[in-house]
């Protein structure tokens, strides 16, 4: 959530401060904002909206200057309003803020007590009186900034401006991500490394409680303690291009389409073909001594945490705790000395998750995560990094990262059961030979697009709809029921089938739809009587199988979507391909915002 960009520049900047904020357009917002300094001023336009809306702002009335920060934001405090939006101007000094300012109402009343006065409701502003006091009582900048820091509690990245001092920008992180770029003749501040790729590839992510002075010629860090700092300057690879949508309608239904090549991709890293083996990264990560594995994610990562907990307990026979990530600190987990702790998350900054992740590690866990970007805060705290390759994911709502989640923790089981003395070798190239197959399979489920897309209008009435599945199929009605929810705003709950007559078979009429995904296998039976007992009531199902399923438990449906016959470790990888383009194209259907649903972030980073 949210997007930070700045520059320290020697010519216009305004422009490429835009351009910074539309890569990271993806990451969710709902207003924007660039502030640069220009004849001894401050000066900022704002809008409300999506960047179109500040695009126009800025053609009407032009910014100069060689000096500024952009943002968009992802409203907490204070609706989203122009008077909300970033930067926020007080006195001497302009800021934009990611996070959450956990204790800004003492500080704001401590503000007013003094007679000083707010434009908005947000919590930054507070920050902003706070740093414009000191400099008006004579302190510089940095004294400032130094003085402030510590009375802030909360996760933020903030970066400020200073009227008095063109050619300076100062930075701050503690528990959202910050980070610096080197430039020739300027320099650079981004959330992320894409927000710098078109400038410079030589960037450095700031550690926990660092602050960074930024001018043209130079870059200074200091650490929590105000100490100058060294963090190591790297390449980042970003893409400076900005990825395109290609002959898609959507960037997310161009990621469905990805799946198969990027499922590839990752299975590469983890699959040794010739040997029939499965490999983790890190050579010397040795899982024989796990006894307990504890999984830790949210949202979609979720779901794929819930698939891996089955993999594990049935091939490693290893017990699985899992925990969404807001809950598993607060709810003070037994956490075996020793143990192996997962994190799964697509940004790698994910704040529960981060959060969770530093919880688990003081009390003696081995950290392992499963993350989409290697040089994330996730990634670089991690014992053992387990990369996903999907690339980087635009449309808020996840598809391939997913899939590609999935991939990983597949591998992830598979080597776990071989260090624990549960797989020989013959297991092993069993699994090996099913992954192996889970690309074409995934290419095989794309090719009932059409299909799907021909029956969105069936789901697209609804006001509600319910997702029924057994084993690992139960967290894919989860996640197809989030799918729907997030991007065309209808709402659906998702059940493990048997637990329909214990309670949400009471909801059960002719208007609500029931999506049931039962591949045939040894618990298609037992789904199949939870169906009859929907369809007993006048419920109209939804079949997703594939046609040995189809044939057996197709007639009387709503419809059906015939999926390939696959092994049930890669199901669960194949199947979210049809929850995936069926929730995509009811909500193209409606008219919904695909790739930036209302009130959504694609990185949360605020508890």
């Amino acid at each position: 959530m949210c997007g930070i960009v700045g520059i320290v520049g020697n010519e216009d900047v305004a422009q490429r401060l835009f351009d910074g904020l539309k890569r990271l357009e993806y990451r969710g917002y709902d207003s924007a904002g660039i502030c640069t300094i220009h004849d001894g001023r401050l000066v900022r336009r704002r809008a409300e909206g999506k960047l179109d809306n500040l695009a126009r702002v800025l053609e009407a009335e032009p910014l100069r200057g060689s000096t500024g920060i952009a943002h968009t934001r992802w409203a907490t405090h204070g609706a989203p309003t122009v008077g909300n939006a970033h930067p926020h101007i007080v006195g001497p000094v302009a800021l934009v803020h990611n996070g959450i300012i956990e204790n800004f109402k003492p500080l704001r009343d401590e503000s007013l007590a003094e007679g000083r006065t707010f434009e908005s409701e947000t919590d930054t502003e507070v920050v902003g009186h706070l740093v414009a006091r000191e400099v008006e009582r004579g302190a510089s900048p940095e004294e400032a900034v130094a003085a402030v820091l510590p009375r802030l509690h909360g996760a933020f990245a903030i970066a400020f401006l200073f009227r008095d001092h063109p050619e300076l920008i100062i930075g701050a992180r503690m528990g959202a991500p910050l980070t610096v770029g080197y430039g020739e003749g300027e320099n650079y501040l981004g959330s992320d490394a894409l927000a710098v790729a078109p400038w410079t590839q030589r960037i450095a992510y700031l550690d926990e409680g660092d602050w960074a002075v930024i001018r043209r010629d130079s870059i200074t860090i200091f650490d929590r303690a105000n100490r100058p700092a060294e963090r190591e300057i790297i390449q980042s690879g970003a893409k400076s291009a900005p990825v395109e949508k290609g002959n898609y309608r959507h960037y997310m239904q161009k990621e469905i389409f990805e799946q198969p090549i990027v499922v590839a991709q990752t299975l590469q890293t983890y699959v040794r073909s010739f040997e029939g083996k499965v490999a983790l990264p890190v050579a010397d990560a040795d899982l024989s001594s796990v006894k307990r594995l504890t999984i830790v994610a949210c949202g979609t990562s979720f779901y794929a945490g819930l698939v891996a907990k089955y993999w594990v307990e049935q091939f490693a026979r290893v017990p699985v705790d899992i925990d969404v990530a807001s809950e598993f600190r607060y709810r003070e987990p037994v956490l075996e000395p020793g143990g192996l702790a997962l994190f799964i998350s697509q940004s790698g900054e994910t704040a529960d998750t981060l959060a969770a992740l530093r919880h688990a590690r003081s009390q003696g866990q081995r950290i392992a995560v499963v993350v989409n970007v290697p040089t994330s805060s996730m990634a670089r705290e991690a014992d053992l990094l387990l990369p996903t390759h999907a690339g980087p994911e635009i449309g808020v709502a996840s598809t391939k990262a997913f899939t590609c989640q999935l991939a990983v923790l597949a591998a992830l089981a598979s080597n776990l059961a071989r260090a624990k003395g549960q797989f020989g070798e013959t297991d092993e190239q069993d699994i090996v030979g099913h992954l192996q197959e889970a690309p074409a399979a995934l290419n095989a489920a794309l090719n009932h697009d059409q299909d799907i897309a021909a029956m969105a209008h069936l789901i697209a009435p609804a006001h509600d709809v319910l997702y029924l599945g057994r084993g690992p199929d139960y967290p894919m009605a989860l996640e197809g029921a989030l799918k729907l929810k997030e991007i065309s705003y209808i709402h659906a709950e998702g059940y493990a089938a048997g637990e329909m007559k214990h309670g949400p078979i009471a909801l059960i009429d002719d208007r609500v739809p029931v999506i049931v995904i039962a591949p045939s296998g040894p618990l298609f039976d037992k789904t199949v009587s939870n169906m009859q007992e929907v369809r007993a009531r006048g419920g109209k199902i939804v079949l997703i199988s594939d046609a040995e399923g189809i044939a057996e438990a197709g007639e009387g449906c709503m419809a059906t979507i015939e999926m390939p016959r696959v092994h049930p470790l890669i199901a669960p990888l194949v199947y979210a391909v049809p929850v995936q383009l069926l929730a995509y194209h009811t909500a193209v259907l409606k008219g919904t915002d695909v790739d930036q649903p209302r009130n959504l972030a694609k990185s949360v980073t605020v508890e």
